[in-house]
């Protein structure tokens, strides 16, 4: 299961947390993933729970998120994760143009300790090609602010879909 912590956009403080750590694991129909938080989690705005469903806008707030493009192709998918239980997954044709998909669901599971939010999420992704895939969270603290938190931040200001933000890749799954 590849793993790797995700670093903070240098415009994006966050005094209250000390890192996220993210890892993926990939089937021939689904992908999962998960999400360690650390620091003082009392200081940040965790969404309370609610009942599975497609929520939109959820990087308004603190989620993770999942991008998977497949190797040689324009297109890639975005998945979002709340603390919350919500979920969205959106499909694009190129660079932002897409639109959700209704169809898709996605298992949320969220552990909370003193200092650690933990969250692990699967979604059915089918194919066996290689990926580039984004890990990325955004976390509102108490006051509201917006950090923004990736494998790789492309220059300039934080932007989840650039390229550069697709910085792992997950080898073909052998037939």
């Amino acid at each position: 299961m590849p793993s790797a912590a995700l670093e903070r956009h240098p415009a994006t403080p966050c005094s209250a947390l000390r890192g996220i750590k993210a890892s993926i694991a990939r089937e021939p129909e689904s992908v999962h993933v998960a999400y360690v938080l650390e620091g003082d989690i009392d200081r940040l705005r965790i969404p309370s729970p609610r009942a599975p469903r497609i929520a939109e806008r959820l990087w308004q707030h603190t989620c993770c998120e999942l991008f998977i493009a497949r190797e040689g192709v324009p297109g890639y998918h975005e998945f979002n994760f709340s603390p919350s239980g919500e979920w969205a997954a959106y499909g694009f044709q190129r660079y932002r143009e897409g639109a959700l998909l209704a169809e898709t669901s996605a298992a949320i599971v969220v552990r909370r300790a003193p200092g650690r939010l933990e969250l692990s999420a699967s979604v059915a992704f089918g194919g066996k090609e290689k990926l580039s895939i984004g890990l990325s969270a955004v976390v509102e603290d108490e006051s509201r602010a917006l950090s923004y938190w990736a494998l790789r931040h492309a220059p300039g200001k934080p932007d989840f879909h650039h390229p550069d933000a697709f910085a792992m890749k997950l080898e073909e799954i052998p037939r």
